[in-house]
C-alpha cells in the first residue's frame, strides 16, 4: 500500500508540474501562430511585442519548473526566485506582447465584439482599477509570509499551484493597468499610475526588508535563507518594477487614452 500510495503522489506532482508546461507551450505557440499571420498583413504586427510575449513565455516555464533554478531546489532563495520569475518577469513580457489587440484582430468580428463587451463590463472595470491590482499584489506577499500559508504550500502541490497562479494572475493585471499596451477600461492619468507604482515599490520593499530581517515573517527556514531571499526580493523586485515604470514611460500616448476602448469595436474580421 505505501507503494501504491508514493507511486499515486509521484504520478499527482508529474501531473501539476507537466499541466502549466504544456500550457505555457500551447500558448506561446499561439500567439506566434497568430502574430505571424498578422505580420503579413498591411498594418502588420510589431516584432517586439512578439519578442516580449515570448520572453514571458520563457520567464514563466523557468519559474515553473525547479529543474531549471539556479538555486538549490526547496530552499527559500529558490522559492523567492521562482517568485520573482512568476509574479513580476513574466507578467511583464506577457502584458507588453498585447495579447488582447493580437487576438481581437484575429477573432471574427462577432467574437470580436464579444470580447469587446467583456473588456468594457463592470467587474472588468473593477479588476482594471490600478488600486484593486496592487492591494492582490501586495495582499498576495502578506497572505503568504506573514500566515501559516506558504508553511501549507510546502505539503500540498495544489496548494501551491494555487498561489503560483495567484501571483501569475495579480502581476499581469497589475502590469496591464500601470503599463500596458493594450487598452484598459478607464485607466488614470500617468502620474496617477507612477504614484500607485511608487506605493508597490514601497511597499514591495518593506515585506522584503522584513523578510531580510525574519519580523513578524511566518517562515520556518534558516536565517541565512532568509536574508537571501529577501536580498532576492528586495533587488529582483526594484529591478522589475523599473521596468515596469520604463514601459510605462516609452509605452504611453497620450491620444490613446480617451479612445482606447473604442479599438475593441473597431476590430477587422479575419
Amino acid at each position: 500500500m505505501n507503494l501504491l500510495h508514493a507511486g499515486h503522489d509521484l504520478w499527482t506532482s508529474n501531473l501539476i508540474e507537466l499541466l502549466p508546461v504544456a500550457a505555457i507551450v500551447v500558448l506561446a505557440a499561439g500567439y506566434l501562430t497568430l502574430a505571424v499571420q498578422r505580420s503579413r498583413e498591411p498594418r502588420g504586427w510589431g516584432g517586439w511585442r512578439t519578442a516580449g510575449f515570448l520572453s514571458g513565455c520563457a520567464a514563466l516555464l523557468i519559474g515553473v519548473l525547479p529543474q531549471l533554478s539556479i538555486l538549490p531546489s526547496g530552499s527559500f532563495p529558490a522559492h523567492m526566485y521562482q517568485h520573482l520569475l512568476i509574479g513580476m518577469y513574466a507578467p511583464l513580457g506577457l502584458v507588453l506582447g498585447a495579447p488582447v489587440t493580437l487576438a481581437l484582430r484575429s477573432l471574427p468580428r462577432r467574437n470580436g465584439r464579444l470580447l469587446g463587451r467583456v473588456l468594457r463590463s463592470r467587474p472588468l472595470h473593477l479588476l482594471a482599477n490600478p488600486v484593486t491590482a496592487l492591494v492582490l499584489t501586495l495582499g498576495g506577499l502578506v497572505a503568504l509570509y506573514f500566515t501559516p500559508l506558504y508553511a501549507a504550500t510546502a505539503g500540498d502541490p495544489v496548494l501551491h499551484g494555487l498561489v503560483h497562479m495567484h501571483f501569475l494572475v495579480a502581476g499581469c493585471l497589475f502590469a496591464w493597468v500601470i503599463a500596458g499596451p493594450d487598452p484598459a477600461p478607464q485607466r488614470p492619468g500617468v502620474p496617477a499610475r507612477l504614484v500607485i507604482l511608487g506605493i508597490a515599490i514601497a511597499g514591495h520593499a518593506v515585506i522584503a526588508q522584513l523578510i531580510y530581517a525574519g519580523a513578524f515573517v511566518q517562515l520556518d527556514v534558516p536565517a541565512a535563507e532568509l536574508r537571501v531571499g529577501g536580498e532576492l526580493m528586495y533587488y529582483g523586485g526594484d529591478i522589475a518594477e523599473l521596468l515596469l515604470a520604463l514601459a510605462l514611460v516609452t509605452t504611453w500616448h497620450p491620444r490613446r487614452r480617451a479612445s482606447g476602448m473604442a479599438l475593441h469595436t473597431a476590430v477587422a474580421p479575419r
